[in-house]
């Protein structure tokens, strides 16, 4: 379970105000702070390659003025041989002579290591080693290597390979969950990134074109035959009873009973081939990568509630169900007076906000039509 941050802990909201904000969130349809409609993302402004010097950089900025910016460098390493379990050791990898029959034309054997990418995660006011950025660089780190193809585009031979470092920098506080920014950043930078044209051939040391006009993209792009694969995005999405709403703000988030972080990428296909619907336009198959539950404000213990329901204080704490049940029901539940949900998430429930995420025309969908109308420098 996520951590909640820091910024989002406490919101400066009485208790009729919550309770105001939670049944406004629970009409059909829900009336939202902002405006938007359950399924609207948040404005907008992005851009790529920002950053000289990198291998490639993003920057995306909310309307509330959250803003983050992404730099990729990559160098080359050299390959150490891996004894994992269910690893096949080649013993003859360092003789000259096999050299026909390695697979390294066709594309066999190009398999990556997670370790080959490196992803830091820096938010103001916090260290490096604190819950909140640790989470969430592996919560991004998950996402990405979770279909494990990514690494193999980070293999050059089969002596060496490109090191990637992504370095993620929230510039404004976390007026809101950063999740959802930092995943958005992240996908246009590696989108942006460009490796160096390789002009050695099979385990020659690598040498490569110094015209950086001839390096090739990470993700590369054709007309003819789009490559499906894309990096991951990672939207967050909660609950107020049975509505479900994306891109939550820091106030929203303050009466969810149910926050997901939701990972999602396109499905490669076979042929490598752009599906198009009758209107013309590119139908996505997305997959599930990753699910997280993230703690909502709403779940941590607000003040006014007495020591002794607070278990996290010392107090004291229900021995049979029965107990806690008729606990509960002795308990003062004032009309316009917010309360903390209790219990867990129905199982149907959590499947329903998947495959919204998932659903044709969504607002995955949506959002990855978005990012690729960014212009790639």
């Amino acid at each position: 379970m996520a951590p909640s941050s820091s910024a989002t802990q406490q919101v400066l909201l009485s208790p009729a105000e919550l309770s105001y904000l939670h049944s406004s969130l629970s009409l059909t349809p829900p009336i939202r702070p902002d405006g938007r409609t359950a399924t609207q993302f948040r404005p907008l402004i992005a851009e790529t390659d920002i950053l000289p010097g990198t291998n490639g950089s993003a920057r995306i900025c909310f309307a509330d003025g959250t803003e983050a910016v992404v730099g990729v460098k990559a160098e080359v390493q050299k390959s150490h041989p891996s004894y994992a379990p269910g690893t096949e050791i080649d013993i003859e990898a360092g003789n000259d002579d096999d050299e026909e029959g390695n697979g390294q034309e066709d594309g066999e054997g190009k398999k990556g290591r997670n370790e080959w990418v490196e992803i830091s995660v820096e938010i103001p006011g916090m260290r490096d080693d604190d819950s909140m950025p640790v989470f969430l660089g592996a919560l991004l780190s998950e996402a990405l290597l979770a279909d494990g193809g990514f690494t193999g585009r980070l293999w050059i031979n089969r002596r060496f390979h490109w090191k990637l470092y992504i370095d993620i920098l929230l510039l404004s506080q976390p007026l809101s969950y950063p999740l959802p920014l930092l995943s958005l950043t992240t996908h246009l930078a590696l989108l942006s990134t460009r490796l160096p044209k390789l002009k050695s051939e099979l385990d020659e040391d690598p040498m490569f074109d110094d015209d950086w006009d001839a390096s090739v993209f990470l993700y590369p792009r054709t007309e003819q035959t789009l490559d499906a694969v894309r990096p991951p995005v990672t939207l967050l999405v909660m609950t107020v009873k049975d509505n479900i709403i994306f891109d939550p703000s820091k106030e929203e988030l303050a009466v969810a009973e149910v926050s997901l972080a939701v990972s999602v990428a396109e499905r490669t296909s076979a042929s490598g081939d752009m599906d198009v619907d009758t209107e013309g336009g590119r139908v996505r198959d997305l997959r599930l990568l990753a699910v997280r539950t993230i703690d909502p404000p709403s779940r941590l213990t607000h003040p006014g509630v007495p020591n002794t329901l607070n278990t996290a204080t010392g107090g004291g704490t229900v021995g049979t169900t029965e107990m806690a049940v008729s606990q509960r029901e002795t308990m003062d539940h004032e009309e316009g007076v917010w309360q903390p949900p209790r219990g867990g998430a129905k199982r149907k429930l959590i499947a329903e906000m998947i495959r919204k995420v998932l659903e044709r025309g969504g607002v995955a969908e949506e959002v990855l039509d978005g990012l690729d109308a960014v212009e790639l420098g």
